[in-house]
């Protein structure tokens, strides 16, 4: 009861007590129990404080926070808005957060989903009076849903094409060309000289850093994590009085299932 209660009452304070401070405190087991750390600022490295790969729930309040599973918010990272996290490993990062810093928003944020919307009523519950049979199962069929994906940054390289002079380096080689022509001989073929030094120190520092250009950015990407595609539905295919008839079940049956005269499950 007392653990309960102090578990309570830190949800409650993290909540409550600083709203006005926008901060995002770790708990080290789920559901915000167990030893805390509270930010309130950047930090590239939560071995320093005794925290790293230790978080297993969040709570933000106030604010976006960023989280790594890198120091120096490297590896994959992914931005908490306000609200309770209770498990992190849905987010991929339980025990594997290593850095942390407050962003002004972020493209790639996670927030807590939406409640789940009720389940639709349970169309094969026995109805009172109702004789049932046994009919054989011929086939069951597990249909699995998508798996769960995960999300990461990581940097690429773009290049883009330039078509367009460069101005600063034709003036210089322009200088540089024209000093270099004036050396060579005298008299008129000095002039010469220095006007072609010139004239080609331009053509040549105008073409300098034109054509491809490339710089690094960092671009999301997004793939399935193994072994995570849960069973949706049993696809059960049955025989009763001669007629074969399917239904989709919440569990996979035995040898038999049990039917109405009808042929309806009644599980």
């Amino acid at each position: 009861m007392k653990s309960s209660f102090a578990a309570a009452f830190a949800v409650s304070t993290a909540l409550f007590g600083s709203v006005a401070c926008a901060q995002v405190t770790f708990y080290q087991n789920e559901r915000f129990y167990g030893p805390t750390f509270t930010a309130n600022g950047p930090i590239n490295n939560l071995d320093r404080i005794g925290f790293n790969d230790r978080a297993s729930s969040a709570i933000v309040v106030g604010g976006s926070w960023q989280v790594c599973e890198d120091s120096n918010f490297r590896g994959q990272c992914m931005v908490l808005r306000p609200g309770q996290y209770p498990s992190l490993g849905a987010m991929g990062l339980n025990n594997r957060i290593s850095s942390v810093r407050r962003v002004s928003g972020g493209h790639y944020a996670y927030a807590p989903p939406p409640p789940r919307p009720s389940p639709a009523p349970y169309p094969y519950y026995p109805r009172s009076g109702e004789r049932l049979y046994q009919a054989n199962v011929v086939a069951v069929r597990a249909v699995t849903g998508p798996p769960e994906q995960r999300c990461w940054m990581e940097p690429q390289q773009v290049t883009t094409q330039s078509s367009q002079p460069n101005v600063a380096g034709a003036i210089i080689g322009g200088v540089l060309g024209g000093v270099l022509g004036h050396q060579i001989g005298s008299g008129r073929g000095n002039d010469v000289a220095t006007a072609v030094g010139a004239v080609g120190g331009a053509a040549v520092g105008a073409n300098v850093d034109r054509g491809q250009r490339t710089y690094t950015q960092n671009v999301q990407r997004c793939g399935p994590v193994p072994g995570s595609a849960q069973v949706a539905y049993w696809d059960v295919t049955y025989v009763f009085q001669g007629t074969t008839h399917r239904a989709q079940l919440a569990f996979a049956p035995g040898a038999t299932l049990t039917v109405n005269g009808r042929g309806e499950p009644r599980v």
